[in-house]
């Protein structure tokens, strides 16, 4: 089993050099944040090459972070593509690469030390596109260990229930596979907003993954842009729900996505809207939560700032 995997420096099966991996860190105005995330890169356990792809958006580059050594370097370069944003950031980084192996980290994300090695171990003993591992939500005072496991990761269980655990920034995807056959992240979805989950979605299509069943990345939460663009967040979902007709068949799922815009809709006090939606949230799943939390918040029973603060200290999105 994946959990089981050992702390060894994994070898390549035909005694070839250890797989070179490319490391993306989109970022945006956050210094001290990115300063954690890139040391926790460039301090992995892996005696393999790990090149880290820094990508400003819609800001000034630090040159000065740019370093090389036989071991680890780092690229700094800004997003050069037509769309601003994460989209676009993490391609320009992925496309700046070359390494057999490709992974994503948050710019106030940290890694672990063995995360890397763990990875690459998992992807060569199981052939599999795409690992995953755990994570360690850290909000205010509060920490949560989310670990996915196996069962939870194939498409129909992504599709029902989203598996937060399976976090970006503990994304690691081998090249070819990521560019022959899920592709790039799709720059056109409202704001980037739920990238990573139309991008997993993709990703579970091309073959099962290679879950490492430890916690292996410190997710920050509080610190996400989407907090208060509602109004962007209905219309990305929108998106996801036409692009992936795999939705239709899931009353569970998209009870889910309903009233996730149900909460938006509520936040932004669009409470006829939001009772609408909280109402087919609740239509195609009755045991879904949001829809009941939305009403509240729409009847002003509740705010949405309370919601979102007691779901997060649980480890919890809405």
């Amino acid at each position: 089993m994946a959990s089981e995997l050992s702390t060894d420096q994994p070898d390549d099966v035909e005694g070839n050099a250890l797989p070179n991996v490319d490391v993306v860190i989109a970022t945006h105005n956050r210094p001290e944040l990115l300063d954690i995330a890139l040391k926790a890169v460039l301090n992995q356990s892996y005696s393999g090459k790990i090149t880290c792809y820094l990508v400003f958006d819609q800001s000034e580059p630090d040159l000065s972070l740019a370093q090389r050594s036989s071991a680890r370097e780092v690229v700094v370069t800004t997003n050069d593509h037509r769309s601003p944003g994460l989209a676009g950031a993490r391609n320009t980084g992925i496309l700046a690469g070359h390494g057999d192996y490709v992974a994503f980290c948050d710019d106030d994300d940290e890694w672990l030390p063995e995360k890397v090695a763990l990875q690459v171990q998992a992807l060569l003993e199981t052939g599999r596109p795409t690992s995953v591992t755990g994570i360690v939500v850290l909000y205010s005072e509060h920490e949560s260990v989310r670990i996915p496991s196996q069962t939870s990761m194939t498409l129909s269980e992504l599709v029902r229930n989203r598996v937060m655990e399976a976090h970006p920034s503990s994304v690691m995807v081998r090249r070819q596979v990521l560019m022959d056959e899920i592709g790039l992240v799709d720059e056109q979805i409202p704001g980037s907003y739920g990238e990573d989950f139309d991008w997993i979605l993709r990703a579970a299509q091309a073959g099962d993954f290679a879950v490492v069943e430890k916690a292996l990345v410190r997710v920050r939460w509080g610190q996400s842009l989407f907090s208060s663009r509602w109004k962007t967040i209905v219309e990305a979902i929108d998106y996801i729900i036409a692009k992936h007709p795999v939705f239709l068949s899931s009353r569970q799922g998209l009870g889910r996505l309903y009233g996730r815009q149900a909460f938006a809709l509520a936040a932004l006090g669009q409470r006829r809207e939001a009772l609408r939606k909280a109402g087919a949230a609740w239509k195609h799943n009755p045991r879904e939560k949001r829809a009941y939390l939305s009403a509240a918040v729409a009847l002003r029973l509740v705010s949405a700032s309370w919601a979102m603060n007691q779901a997060h200290k649980r480890g919890r999105g809405i």
